[in-house]
């Protein structure tokens, strides 16, 4: 028997696999495919690049023209600088660079991986799961927006169904016009909206382009092929008939729903990333929102699983990232009002206010941090951001300190150890400039502060 067994083998299951292994669990990932999916285009936020930082994980760039990041394709650069954090950017990747990155990580702290495997039954009890009569004390379904796992067991996946459905092809242009984006560049400077169709255009280091594209006419189902002549028409009617289609070597189609479950914990069954949460493509937050799910979630399960969990603990994963994801939900419904084809002209003066309000500093650290998660903070859990350390053994950051995925307590004075240490985490003192020098900070591995006092609360 396995302690975890996860099911899905996408950037939320794969990152939990790894800080499930990390914390010496037993963890089996289950995965219908037989490798990583398609080159489909995210956006890595800020905060999730932190977040992999911790676990000395450093994802390359596509390097764009102007602004990184966005919402609802505003053209106003979001200034994330201003979070002190040594992620400034949204960092450009394909989803099976990152899940090719994650599974590496994950099988080499331990992790089983298990391809080929379609889950296929689902049953619970009070000591356990059985996945396909494989039996494990807990199960996580990690399995997408369309869960096997939600299905079987007849969880509710309540919210608004689909409004549109647009198309991702990736492709390659036999000719090009003037229209066509020269060079990769903001979200707002690769948009198109014409005769009905709406569509994004971005060049792609490989030599081919990301065609993002929707129309307001009849629009074909989420599951239907994607069609060369399908894919000439949108191209024809945006760019002009001077640009002409080579190949699609990559094409899937994406729709608006958003919904949520109520509860992320289900008796020995736990949901994260889409199987527990959907909402529209905009502002590049779904990958995000699973992998920082896959954090939280990781340590308070591997916790619970060795014995060493306080009361509570495990709870805290959903009241700590339901809120998340429903702040999520709530802003993509916004950014929809502004990327709606057609707009009509009270969508254009709303739009030009909220343009002229982010151009001000504080208005534009709250978008900021709201689509770079960097403004995202708990009850009584704070961002910490990635200190320069100098300890006894050199200098040295605090990201580095994290890597094992131990709670770290970090002394940056001359502090006493808190009452009910026992060991349960890590102990630095350091020196450190800024807002923070001299204080003791109590360091959760996701890298969240919490109060030092409140040690046992979340250590035992």
């Amino acid at each position: 028997m396995t302690d975890v067994l996860i099911a899905g083998a996408g950037p939320t299951g794969l990152m939990l696999a790894a800080e499930l292994a990390l914390a010496g669990v037993s963890v089996t990932v289950l995965d219908r495919r037989a490798g990583p999916g398609l080159p489909r285009p995210v956006g890595l936020q800020p905060r999730t690049a932190e977040l992999l930082d911790l676990r000395g994980l450093s994802p390359a760039d596509q390097v764009i023209d102007g602004p990184s990041g966005h919402f609802a394709g505003l053209p106003v650069a979001l200034d994330h600088g201003v979070w002190q954090t040594r992620h400034p950017r949204v960092l450009n990747r394909t989803q099976d660079d990152v899940e090719a990155m994650l599974a590496a990580h994950a099988v080499k702290q331990g992790a089983v991986l298990r391809r080929g495997h379609e889950v296929t039954s689902v049953g619970t009890d009070a000591d356990g799961v059985t996945v396909d009569g494989l039996r494990a004390r807990w199960l996580v379904a990690c399995d997408g927006a369309h869960s096997t796992v939600r299905r079987l067991l007849g969880v509710p996946f309540p919210g608004r169904t689909e409004t549109y459905v647009a198309t991702l092809a990736h492709i390659r242009l036999a000719a090009a016009s003037d229209l066509v984006p020269a060079r990769a560049a903001h979200f707002s400077q690769v948009t198109r909206q014409v005769e009905g169709y709406w569509s994004m255009l971005t060049p792609l280091d490989d030599g081919g382009h990301r065609f993002v594209f929707g129309t307001t006419a009849d629009q074909p189902g989420r599951d239907a092929p994607v069609s060369d002549t399908e894919v000439t028409e949108a191209l024809t009617a945006l760019y002009g008939a001077e640009t002409r289609l080579g190949e699609v070597y990559g094409a899937s189609r994406f729709n608006d729903s958003t919904r949520q479950l109520t509860q992320y914990r289900h008796g020995r069954v736990l949901f994260a990333g889409d199987a527990a949460h959907i909402h529209p493509p905009l502002g590049g937050q779904g990958l995000n929102l699973g992998v920082q799910d896959a954090m939280n979630l990781g340590w308070k399960l591997a916790a619970t699983v060795r014995g060493t969990a306080p009361a509570g603990l495990l709870d805290t994963y959903h009241a700590e990232r339901h809120p998340a994801a429903a702040r999520v939900l709530r802003h993509t419904a916004a950014q929809r009002v502004f990327t709606a084809p057609g707009r009509s002209e009270n969508v254009e003066a709303l739009r030009e206010i909220v343009v002229d309000l982010m151009r001000l500093p504080d208005a534009n650290r709250y978008f900021s941090g709201l689509l770079s998660g960097l403004g995202l903070d708990y009850p009584g859990a704070h961002r910490v951001p990635d200190l320069d350390l100098t300890t006894a053994a050199g200098p040295t950051r605090l990201s580095a300190l994290l890597h094992g995925g131990r709670g770290l307590l970090l002394d940056l004075g001359d502090h006493a150890t808190p009452p009910g240490f026992t060991g349960q985490v890590d102990i630095v003192r350091a020196a450190t400039a800024g807002e923070y020098r001299g204080r003791l900070l109590l360091v959760r591995p996701d890298g969240y502060a919490v109060d030092p006092a409140a040690l046992t609360r979340w250590f035992g």
